[in-house]
């Protein structure tokens, strides 16, 4: 109202003043102001205002958006995470199903936060275990079961791809045969073997270089760890880490900045990698031999196959990690199950499919066209509800082992049950060459004419009508039940 007195009513002054100037106001200028608020108050009218509501509501529309943007932590620590409007969490029926009626299959897990719970979470602990003060966690029995179940199936090629090192998974892992292992984010790999306990064959994904450069990068991180409170150097076999996740927050990360930038400068003629990750646990500054990375250890597996398994091209993979380590893995294999699927849709003259989400590292990926199969189906999952470049996730290392273990299920029943079919066994064979244990069915005249020309054969008996015929049929419900448990 352009015609009111306005006043700050917290403001005894102007409050006084506007009483003041109301009382002492003349008869034009009071006129004045009640034709500015009567011709305001004639025009906006309560039906104008009821329409412009309306009309506003009409115009809403749904937020396609919605549930993308979440926010995270608490303090310095909040941060708001940014997810893919179709990331959901994983169907362990879809997995199941996928998985029973491949013929080659791969499987490929993390270590810590995956399969086993994450040493990492724990700022005390994980300076312990560094310091070889504590043992590191180990899986337990019912998890070595399942692995060794999934293993035995010799349709399956399973592997855990994991950062640390070498003597630390064959120390935890080795006495499951025919698992594969891949240590230190890929650079070690030892093929699956029968073979249990002892020392595994390892091979290097990358040929060894020059390691002069780790001396250089622990005298200058030495430098920074005596001038930042909390931080601390961690050796690996091929890598150096500066840790500050015990740190303070502002003063680690911005010497942990400073630190990027003067490894990058001083090993720029060393062929080495300069990452900085794991902000969100506390942070960490590595430096790792040049082109090693979950990703492309993946996709050194997927085309070194034929080594270990005579099944033909991959049909199915579920790959899991859960932290930014296993992004690159997670990423690789998302882009080759989309490229098999636009070379099924590409045959079928299919719809072109979405566009793959901005959180995936575009790779080239098509050196594996000629070991997979245009039906594979892929399954990329990362552990908890965050951004990431799986397709799908799974609440926590419970959920995992929970549907591996359904994986094992769907391989006992397949053994239990071995030369019966059920409807989804008949619905998955609908499109495929009909196997010879599984005859085909004939109708009536044919199945009287055959047996005609067989002499020493009892005669067919024929129903007379429905309710006979479907008394012959015993009901089994397990046919019918969910292929998942």
């Amino acid at each position: 109202m352009r015609g009111a007195l306005h006043v700050n009513p917290w403001k005894i002054s102007e409050i006084a003043t506007a009483f003041y100037q109301a009382l002492t106001m003349s008869e034009d200028e009071r006129m004045r102001r009640v034709s500015i608020a009567s011709e305001f108050v004639t025009r906006v009218t309560t039906q104008r205002w009821a329409l412009a509501v309306m009309l506003d509501l009409k115009g809403v529309q749904k937020n396609e958006d919605a549930g993308r943007y979440a926010g995270a932590g608490l303090g310095l620590g909040f941060r708001l995470l940014g997810m893919d409007s179709g990331f959901n969490s994983l169907d362990a029926n879809s997995v199941a199903r996928a998985y029973r009626n491949a013929k080659s299959r791969l499987i490929l897990l993390d270590y810590g936060g995956t399969i086993l719970a994450n040493d990492n979470l724990d700022g005390l602990q994980r300076f312990q275990f560094v310091k070889k003060s504590r043992p590191p966690s180990v899986p337990k029995n019912r998890l070595i079961s399942t692995l060794k179940e999934l293993c035995s199936d010799k349709r399956n090629s399973v592997f855990v791809v994991s950062g640390k090192e070498r003597h630390s998974l064959t120390k935890t892992l080795c006495h499951i045969p025919n698992l594969g292992l891949a240590a230190e984010h890929g650079m070690f790999v030892s093929w699956p073997t029968g073979k249990v306990g002892g020392k595994r064959r390892w091979e290097t994904l990358v040929p060894n270089q020059d390691r002069s450069w780790r001396s250089i990068a622990i005298t200058i991180m030495e430098v920074y760890t005596s001038r930042t409170h909390g931080s601390y150097i961690e050796e690996t076999e091929m890598k150096v880490l500066w840790q500050y996740r015990d740190a303070d927050p502002e003063f680690g990360y911005l010497q942990s900045r400073e630190l990027e930038d003067h490894l990058s400068n001083v090993l720029r003629s060393f062929a080495v990698d300069i990452l900085h990750g794991g902000v969100e646990e506390g942070g960490y500054v590595e430096v790792r031999p040049k082109g090693v990375n979950k990703g492309v250890v993946s996709m050194h597996i997927i085309k070194n196959l034929e080594k270990i398994s005579d099944k033909g091209k991959l049909e199915f993979a579920l790959v899991m990690g859960d932290d930014h380590c296993d992004e690159p893995m997670l990423s690789v294999m998302r882009q080759i199950g989309r490229r098999a699927s636009e070379a099924h849709f590409a045959k079928r003259d299919g719809q072109p499919l979405a566009p793959l989400p901005a959180t995936i590292a575009q790779v080239d990926v098509s050196s594996c066209d000629g070991y997979i199969s245009t039906h594979l189906q892929c399954f990329t999952s990362t552990v908890g509800k965050k951004p990431s470049a799986a397709a799908n996730y799974v609440n926590d290392v419970d959920d995992v082992h929970e549907l591996l273990e359904s994986l094992v299920k769907v391989t006992t029943r397949e053994t239990v049950h071995s030369g019966f079919y059920s409807v989804v066994d008949l619905k998955s064979m609908a499109d495929s060459t009909p196997s010879p244990a599984l005859k085909p069915v004939l109708s009536m005249g044919e199945l009287h004419g055959s047996q005609v020309g067989i002499s020493n054969q009892s005669q067919a008996r024929v129903s007379t009508n429905l309710h006979e015929f479907l008394g012959t049929i015993e009901q089994n419900d397990d046919e019918e039940e969910d292929i998942f448990f």
